[in-house]
């Protein structure tokens, strides 16, 4: 699980067609407009996760579940986009779709567990309700998605690394991700979502990391090695129950409860791999220990008159119900390492962690406020004593429309680094001193 060095390269096609989503069906057209026009460099008023767009670089599209996709291969295909206006009716009476196909390749050339090339791709099927328009049900939407996983994984079969190079690496499945119900009250200030629901599509976002092609850019990599099945997030959504409370364009708090475990542990003769426990994301376990996450953000900058660039802040945290096992330690409190060891880690009841970050927006170009440079930042911890990672760090810049009359193209680097707990650590120094033998002290790994 360590990568002395390692080169990866790579290529991807994203085509999508879509009409409006789930979140954009309920805000009138008005009152887009209205916003549009106070802020003219804001991009959208939803983006990323769920809150105003703050980052200029944010692209248009992306492999993250978190996404707001605004473009459409059907504006350019004219009158073969929407053959007989079947969509254009279906929307009309508040039912919307959208198809979007991400076709990749890489190849790893040096380094991880061995040489070779892989190609991947996923189709996401998504379908969203405006039960207002249907049943005169007012503030109340539905949401489904599906998706079509095919192809090779890069990391699983080539690298063998914590920080899945790809964001849409999975088995291959057929598969339901996400299913809810969203009831909003009070002008849209609260909203409550219920049904089988992904953390990763809400929950520490950020809009310009979206950018990049690395999972853990979406989710951060932290959490996705030390809860239950990586938590609910892409493939493996789980039921739970999320509420929202915007009470102004600046400010939002969210919590979600969810199902702790989304493919149910391993016991027995069952597969190790949580994606093959749940091959079809229809397993809707409510059993396990519940794992729950709350989140504040802070927009600023959001006036056309403002003096300073639009940005978000955020701070958040999650805590884990269930029972996690020492790294280092069994539970006669002897060294796991030892050959005198039982072998069963001592346990410890519930896990948590804590994240902030953020996103901003430090350069507009004079002739198009739409253009310009954001960057990132995110930090998140976790207990060392039953993690194997405790610390978490990631950073980056994006660029949209850098290219003169290349407006729709974004470009970015970025840097993550997920650091192997103390008491990991720990661990592979008493396997070295207690067998005599010499092995790797794992420290960290990075992108």
């Amino acid at each position: 699980m360590w990568v002395k060095g390692l080169a990866v390269f790579g290529a991807g096609l994203v085509l999508a067609g879509q009409a409006a989503n789930a979140q954009d069906l309920l805000a009138p057209l008005s009152e887009v407009a209205r916003i549009a026009s106070e802020t003219p460099f804001l991009l959208n008023p939803r983006g990323a996760g769920g809150d105003p767009q703050t980052s200029v670089a944010q692209p248009d599209t992306s492999a993250k579940p978190s996404a707001n996709l605004t473009t459409s291969i059907q504006d350019p295909l004219g009158p073969y986009g929407d053959p007989g206006g079947v969509r254009s009716f279906l929307l009309q009476k508040g039912i919307s779709y959208s198809l979007t196909y991400i076709g990749e390749s890489f190849g790893n050339v040096t380094g991880g567990s061995r040489r070779g090339g892989v190609a991947e791709g996923r189709l996401d099927v998504q379908f969203d309700a405006d039960l207002d328009k249907l049943l005169g049900w007012q503030g109340a939407i539905i949401h489904s998605n599906l998706y079509q996983i095919h192809g090779t994984g890069i990391s699983r079969y080539f690298v063998n690394n914590f920080i899945t190079v790809s964001a849409i690496e999975a088995l291959p499945s057929s598969r339901l991700y996400e299913l809810w119900f969203e009831q909003r009250l009070f002008d849209d200030q609260l909203s409550i979502r219920v049904g089988q629901l992904a953390s990763d599509t809400e929950f520490a976002v950020s809009q310009t990391g979206t950018l990049f092609i690395n999972s853990t850019f979406g989710w951060p990599n932290i959490m996705a090695v030390i809860l239950p099945s990586g938590g609910p997030i892409y493939p493996l959504a789980t039921p739970g129950i999320r509420a929202k409370y915007v009470p102004n364009r600046n400010f939002s708090l969210q919590v979600g409860v969810f199902n702790g475990d989304p493919a149910g542990a391993a016991r027995g003769d069952n597969n190790p791999d949580p994606q093959r426990r749940n091959r079809t994301g229809t397993n809707f376990r409510i059993n396990d220990p519940a794992l729950v996450i709350a989140e504040a953000a802070y927009a600023y900058g959001l006036e056309a008159h403002d003096d300073i660039e639009p940005g978000t802040v955020t701070l958040g945290g999650w805590y884990h119900f269930g029972r996690f096992n020492s790294q280092s330690r069994d539970q006669s409190g002897r060294s796991l390492s030892d050959v005198d060891s039982i072998g069963i880690g001592r346990r410890f009841r519930g896990d948590s962690g804590i994240y902030a970050m953020i996103d901003q927006t430090v350069y507009r170009e004079p002739d198009d406020p739409n253009d310009g440079a954001s960057v990132f930042m995110r930090v998140s911890s976790s207990p060392t004593d039953r993690n194997l990672l405790d610390f978490y760090f990631d950073a980056g810049i994006g660029y949209k429309g850098l290219l003169p009359g290349r407006s729709d193209d974004t470009v970015g680097v970025a840097f993550a680094l997920s650091r192997i707990s103390r008491s990991t650590r720990q661990f592979d120094t008493d396997a070295i001193f207690l067998t005599g033998v010499p092995g790797p002290r794992r420290s960290s790994e990075a992108v």
